[in-house]
């Protein structure tokens, strides 16, 4: 793009201040603001603007709904599942999706989020347990489970590197597709395009909703289809406890013919901030948990139990045929007032001290009422998920080490190994995906 190029662009969208100050700029500023302003979407840039007018009403509330059914197969039914998803998974028609575009700054780590070390014995870091895993299927079931990993352009460049650093942690590099979320900038209250610096726009990530433009966008779809996936499984890199492409989860939304499955499991207690799976107007939605009254939260059953009982914890199955037909539709977008560092008419970087401009993102469970065919399926959360999002308390490194480690010990015990109160274990997933699997090493027992 040229400067003339994006002056004309820029002119005609109300966004001439982005060059205010380029006479300022050196050879290589100037190169770097006209590659920014070639990525930008300018009619989302207008959606944007449109929302702002409604930016000082409160949210909107829930309103009328109620819970959706939770599928929790046993038995024969959950058999039929499993033997589905087992069958996928040995066809090669399975993959898991990764979103990992954050960092650790919250956790106290400079670095992506995914290179965090959680192993309560090795510090092993999140993406070594979601690669083993991956490792682990596919030495069970004969064909791999290809990798699609979206990254941000904060983390990309690290990402790879901590993935070539280790080997890609015996994986076969072939299988591992890295891909960038998108970006957008923020707007001001009058919805022009903020900038951070004399020669920067500030960018954001566009949210996990930005999964879908970002797989098509970088080609993933496409090499989706050219490897014959057929179902895809989408997950969080904070929860070192997700079982990945569960063989039951797989078959449930195969054989049921789902766009879309989404695991749910009992909220810790009522206010949990855990979206919620209802359905309103006859449509099958998610309601942020932000968007209930206290009321909503804290209702209960008859038996005493929490009637909006199970929450979302961004656990998917998603048919690719669907994440194919979404990614080519515009989605909704949500708004933020933050504080936002920007320049002044003199060049200057200014922190302000209150919020002072909006940033836009896509949610991925916004496509949930575009599914022809939604589930939603029970799971046990002390088996699965234990996310690493604060440094302290709830859902913190101490926390999630703390669960880990029981699972292992009950899949030691059910191998016949009891250890000492207090001794640390760890269990590389390579070696055994679950208790079934590490009883038949038959070495640990006695």
């Amino acid at each position: 793009m040229t400067f003339e190029e994006a002056k004309a662009v820029l002119e005609s969208n109300g966004q001439g201040h982005v060059l205010r100050f380029w006479d300022k700029l050196d050879a290589t500023g100037q190169a770097a603001l006209l590659a920014q302003i070639a990525t930008l979407d300018f009619a989302a840039i207008g959606r944007m603007q449109a929302m702002l007018k409604d930016a000082g009403k409160p949210a909107a509330a829930a309103g009328t709904f109620e819970p959706a059914p939770v599928e929790a197969p046993e038995g024969d039914e959950k058999a039929v599942y499993h033997a589905k998803g087992e069958e996928l998974l040995r066809a090669g028609k399975v993959a898991a999706l990764l979103v990992a575009g954050g960092q650790g700054s919250r956790l106290g780590y400079d670095g992506p989020k995914g290179a965090y070390p959680i192993g309560p014995i090795s510090d092993r870091p999140l993406f070594w347990f979601h690669a083993r895993k991956l490792l682990g299927l596919k030495q069970t079931y004969g064909a791999p489970v290809p990798f699609y990993i979206m990254t941000s352009e904060t983390n990309d460049a690290a990402t790879r590197a901590v993935f070539e650093a280790n080997d890609y942690f015996g994986l076969d590099r072939a299988g591992v597709f890295f891909f960038v979320q998108g970006m957008w900038p923020a707007l001001d209250p009058e919805g022009k395009i903020i900038l951070d610096k004399p020669g920067h726009i500030f960018m954001s990530p566009d949210g996990h909703g930005g999964t879908l433009a970002a797989l098509d966008r970088s080609g993933a779809l496409a090499d989706m289809a050219k490897r014959g996936i057929e179902q895809v499984f989408f997950f969080q890199v904070d929860n070192p406890m997700v079982d990945i492409a569960d063989p039951t989860f797989v078959g449930l939304n195969a054989t049921k013919g789902a766009d879309m499955s989404l695991k749910v499991c009992k909220k810790r207690d009522a206010h949990e901030g855990m979206g919620v799976v209802v359905i309103r107007d006859n449509t099958y939605a998610m309601v942020e948990y932000s968007e209930l009254s206290d009321e909503q939260m804290e209702r209960t059953n008859p038996d005493g139990s929490l009637w909006l009982a199970y929450g979302s914890p961004a656990i998917h199955m998603f048919s690719r045929a669907f994440l194919q037909a979404e990614a080519e539709r515009p989605m909704p977008l949500h708004l933020a007032h933050k504080k936002i560092a920007m320049v002044n008419d003199a060049g200057e970087t200014v922190k302000p001290e209150k919020p002072n401009g909006y940033k836009f993102e896509k949610f991925i469970f916004d496509v949930i009422p575009n599914a022809k065919t939604l589930l939603t399926m029970a799971f046990d959360r002390t088996q699965e998920f234990s996310p690493v999002k604060n440094a302290e308390g709830n859902d913190s490194p101490a926390t999630t080490k703390r669960d880990l480690q029981a699972k292992w010990r009950g899949w030691l015990a059910q191998a016949g190994v009891t250890l000492p109160e207090g001794t640390p274990v760890e269990i590389d997933p390579a070696y055994a995906l679950n208790a079934e699997q590490l009883k038949a090493k038959g070495i640990l027992i006695g």
